[in-house]
């Protein structure tokens, strides 16, 4: 089995079935290496950010956000209700639970930076971090109430006041909140973005209206990692030494969950004209090509062990979801195999060679992709 020939039953033993709003708000609720966490920091260290050496920039930034060039993006129109109307009955079931899919854990994703944002500028008083997370948390409110619309139309809303008293929250070091919310930032934009481009050039495969507003949308995201780039820059000793390797690990532990995770999808990327190792390794790219503004390393993604290894994670994954389907003393013990497994091709991954790059002067780059 290769990851692009998934079938269905395959996926649905990843992704599981949603055919209520309870099972939906479960799904948002639940926390596996695979789905969106919801994080908490160290506020303190937060608030003794030093950006001064990066003034010129982050005021630019400041005055960008406070334009504010998407304050009447999110909103519904009369055409997007129509093609919900047209589009929606025509999805069968299993691309339907493809999307669902997509839909939560999105949501759910940028809920979670919502939260984080305004849990920061909540408990910090430093003038610049304060105005930066009041401006992001607002971003990632109107995000995730945008796709709790499309949810609603299929009768499945998740309750976001729920969901933040009941999911369970990660404590992740400043630094590491860095690395991976300028990752997860950057990401998002280059997913979104591969995705508008192919229904841009392909506007017959678009089979929702929600991918019409991805370019405006990954613009939110491009900046937000933006701002993260501008904070490690601002502290270079976060980007030399030992830290190295934790920007190593955080490029790859997101590369290779969003990998798994895509690979529950293929029906939903064949949907749009897409194949789902390509779309990845794309995103990849793109990525790569970007965080070039800020990291010292770069993942080798042409290296033919990044790729072997990255294929064996979906297979130890779809073996994983097997064995705890089938439960028992027999299912425990294929699941504790497939958890070592996983460590050891992760390791691996690991130590694939990385390529070694010069910071640019100028720390600002554009969406331009």
């Amino acid at each position: 089995m290769t990851p692009s020939s998934l079938d269905f039953d395959h996926v649905d033993l990843l992704i599981g079935t949603v055919e209520s709003a309870e099972d939906a708000n479960a799904k948002a609720v639940k926390s596996t290496v695979l789905t969106p966490r919801f994080y908490t920091t160290d506020f303190a260290a937060l608030d003794r950010l030093d950006l001064s050496p990066v003034r010129a920039e982050w005021d630019a930034m400041m005055q960008e956000y406070e334009g504010d060039n998407n304050h009447d993006h999110f909103q519904r129109d009369g055409a997007f209700a129509e093609e919900v109307r047209q589009l929606m009955p025509q999805l069968s079931p299993e691309l339907r639970q493809e999307f669902l899919d997509f839909l939560i854990s999105s949501l759910t994703s940028e809920f979670s930076g919502c939260i984080l944002y305004n849990e920061i500028r909540k408990n910090v008083s430093n003038p610049d971090v304060k105005q930066l997370m009041t401006y992001m948390a607002r971003d990632e409110s109107r995000h995730a109430g945008f796709i709790n619309q499309s949810l609603k139309d299929f009768n499945l809303g998740i309750d976001l006041g729920s969901l933040k008293k009941t999911k369970s929250y990660t404590f992740f070091k400043p630094k590491y909140i860095y690395y991976a919310t300028y990752l997860s930032e950057k990401i998002g934009y280059a997913r979104y973005i591969t995705i508008f481009r192919q229904l841009e050039r392909h506007p017959d495969k678009r089979f929702h209206p929600i991918f019409r507003w991805f370019e405006r949308w990954c613009n939110d995201e491009f900046r937000h990692g933006e701002s993260f780039a501008l904070m490690m820059r601002a502290h270079p000793h976060l980007l030399q030494g030992h830290n190295r390797l934790w920007i190593r690990f955080f490029v790859l532990a997101v590369y290779a969950t969003m990998f798994v995770r895509d690979h529950t999808r293929p029906l939903m990327h064949q949907a749009m004209g897409l194949d789902s190792t390509n779309y990845d390794y794309e995103v990849f790219r793109i990525t790569s090509e970007i965080s070039r503004q800020v990291f010292p390393i770069e993942v080798d993604i042409d290296h033919p062990v990044f790729r072997a290894c990255m294929t064996r994670l979906v297979e130890i994954a779809v073996a994983d979801a097997q064995a705890q389907q089938q439960g028992g003393l027999w299912g425990h013990l294929k699941h504790g195999w497939c958890v070592l497994q996983a460590v050891a091709t992760f390791t691996r991954l690991f130590f694939v060679p990385v390529k070694q790059r010069t910071l640019p002067q100028d720390m600002r780059v554009q969406p331009t992709w």
